[in-house]
């Protein structure tokens, strides 16, 4: 196949969920302008943090005030789970070169990961280009929620408050979510980290979150350090010194 082809396919396998991005990023853009932030700056938070969850709870605790070390210590607590996706895409993009891989990098969301780590896993490196398929989904997921952004900037506070969007973001991450829940310990990981979500939840400054997401990760690490395995981080077959030259030329 070609780099078109093979980009066109990633583009086709991500176009569904995109759906659920669409509402999402507008929301997202809605609530930048009405927690008090100038469209133009909201505009460059998502350009430069591109990072829907991140995003929305930076956003919010804009809007409450909250101290600058709580905003940026939730939103990178939030974005931690970008090591764990990384990980696992390293052994497919080690044949990219730097700028390659910092694009790719930049791109990388839940949704460009999922599609992309289920065709990697399904099919060799000579059967699809792994750079192309890659960045034809995430450039693509990438444009959407740029548009949609400025979108939810454009109509601020002006949307009717009987037409609510918010369903589509928790829809749009346990769509994600079940997909992955394929082994106990990862079962286990999700309800932790959910219940502790829930009891945590009447925090201040969304430190519930943060406690959720802290206390996942270490029980997802100390499940994985008791198993003698980092199954996220495990080279599969078609990633071996075998591996096709295609991305380096294509």
């Amino acid at each position: 196949m070609s780099a078109r082809s093979d980009a066109t396919a990633g583009a086709r396998a991500i176009a569904p969920i995109l759906l659920g991005i669409i509402p999402f990023s507008i929301i997202t853009g809605v609530a930048a302008v009405n927690a008090g932030i100038p469209p133009l700056e909201a505009i460059g938070m998502s350009l430069v943090i591109y990072a829907g969850a991140a995003q929305l709870a930076a956003i919010e605790l804009i809007g409450q005030t909250a101290p600058v070390v709580i905003i940026v210590l939730t939103a990178v607590i939030i974005n931690l789970r970008y090591i764990m996706y990384s990980a696992s895409l390293a052994p497919h993009f080690r044949r990219f070169n730097m700028p390659t891989k910092w694009l790719s990098a930049y791109v990388l969301t839940e949704q460009a990961y999922a599609i992309s780590i289920t065709e990697f896993q399904a099919t060799a490196p000579s059967e699809r280009s792994r750079k192309w398929f890659y960045l034809g989904g995430a450039v693509l997921s990438w444009v959407v929620w740029q548009v949609g952004t400025i979108v939810g900037v454009v109509l601020g506070g002006n949307v009717p408050a009987g037409l609510s969007f918010e369903f589509a973001v928790p829809l749009t991450f346990m769509a994600l979510l079940f997909s992955v829940l394929d082994d106990w310990p990862t079962e286990v990981v999700a309800v932790v980290a959910g219940g502790t979500g829930v009891c945590f939840a009447p925090l201040p400054y969304n430190l519930g979150l943060i406690a959720a997401a802290v206390i996942g990760i270490v029980t997802g690490v100390v499940i994985d350090l008791r198993r003698g395995s980092f199954p996220m981080i495990e080279r599969t077959p078609a990633s071996d010194g075998g591996e096709s030259n295609r991305d380096e030329t294509s």
